[in-house]
């Protein structure tokens, strides 16, 4: 691994209007990553393959870091980046740079339109406090009152005997 040269990662990234969402698409146990005001930092090591992934992907407008967080989900890093100006339009560009780095994708699983935004996406499933405490930031203890554990499972009817086959 000494005497390679890093490599940027996969990245995709989507929009809303205050936020901006980022997924490292790199398996890294241990990455490094800044956030900060102007730009984005990350470095890994791709678990599979021991491949060094590292980039600053300059940003194209100002975010807030101390509500931005990301975690870590074993096969991708997802990122949320709060927008420091929330009443302006939606980024042309995820940098400031106008030609697209070639290892920079849009996420259209993620993606909203800026009009389709003003329709009420209040209750997105991308929403950061969400992802702060599924990360353990927000909630008691790291507690997770949400998840059903296996004693809340009722009986499907999918479960009852079938006949045997001929």
């Amino acid at each position: 691994m000494s005497g390679e040269t890093a490599v940027p990662p996969p990245v995709l990234w989507a929009q809303r209007k205050e936020d901006v969402f980022l997924t490292i698409s790199v398996e890294s146990k241990d990455p490094i990553i800044k956030i900060e005001k102007d730009s984005v930092y990350f470095k890994g090591v791709n678990v599979p393959d021991n491949k060094v992934h590292e980039v600053t992907i300059p940003l194209y407008d100002a975010v807030v870091p101390e509500n931005s967080g990301f975690v870590n989900k074993g096969r991708c890093i997802e990122m949320v980046l709060r927008k420091e100006k929330k009443d302006a339009s939606y980024w042309p560009n995820l940098t400031k740079d106008k030609k697209k780095p070639h290892y920079l994708k849009i996420d259209f699983n993620k993606w909203r339109d800026e009009d389709d935004d003003e329709e009420g996406n209040a209750g997105s499933a991308y929403d950061l406090e969400e992802m702060l405490r599924s990360m353990g930031g927000g909630g008691a203890g790291g507690d997770k009152p949400d998840k059903p554990s296996f004693e809340d499972l009722e009986s499907d009817s999918d479960d009852e005997n079938l006949p045997d086959l001929e």
